[in-house]
Parts: structure tokens; sequence; C-alpha cells
């Protein structure tokens, strides 16, 4: 008996509403949530709950640290644009070889974020290997 799959990350954020924005740009979206007391949501994939968001000055204690998230992705030309529409910076990068695309930004919240895409997505507009 073992890990079987993933189930959910959480990420403390300053700024609830601009974080639940970021990641709706992707298609997460707020679901139910146990009434804990404090201000936060549930961001959930299809019926999945999978990115839990506490609102940071209510947090009194933090339990550890968090280098990234992963999530796959598609659709790399779109995710790229709408990371710049919305003002966000990101550093793609190619697996050495031609494998898949990685992007890398970070959510309101200073949380870095990895998007990984198929390797045969195409570049997004204006992409300079």
């Amino acid at each position: 008996m073992g890990i079987t799959a993933m189930n959910h990350f959480t990420v403390l954020t300053d700024d609830l509403d601009a974080t639940i924005g970021f990641y709706g740009m992707f298609g997460l979206n707020p679901g139910w949530r146990p009434p804990f007391g404090f201000p936060g949501a549930w961001l959930y994939s299809g019926e999945t709950a999978i990115l839990h968001v506490i609102k940071r000055d209510e947090v009194t204690r933090i339990d550890g640290l968090l280098d990234h998230m992963a999530f796959s992705a598609v659709d790399l030309p779109a995710v790229a644009a709408r990371l710049k529409a919305a003002g966000h910076d990101y550093d793609l990068r190619r697996l050495a070889g031609g494998g898949i695309w990685q992007l890398f930004t970070r959510d309101p919240a200073g949380a870095k974020v990895e998007f990984d895409f198929a390797k045969d997505e195409p570049a997004p507009e204006g992409y300079v290997a």
C-alpha cells in the first residue's frame, strides 16, 4: 500500500480573488469547500478539487514550503497568450532533445507554477529558442 495519485496542493495567498482568477484562466473553478472558519477556496478540475487556496493573513502557522506545482496542460500558444494578456511573465523551456515544453510562472501569491505540454505542441507566437 502506498501513494496512488496526487490529491491536492495548497497555496497561501494575500489576495484570494486574484489567485482564484489566475487559476480560473486555466480552467480551475471554485467549488464546494467545508466551512473551515477562515477564508479560502477549493479549485476544481471537473469533479476533483486539486488546488486549495487559503488567505494568508488568516493563517497563524505555515506547515512547510512548496517549491512548485506542475500541471499537465494543452494549447501552449493559448496559455502563453493568456499569461501575457494578464501581465504575468513566464519562462518557457524545452527539455533537451526536443522533449516536452515546460512553462514556468508565478501565481499572485508567489507560488511557482509549471505547465507541462506535449512535445508536438506548437511554440507560442514570438518564441525564440
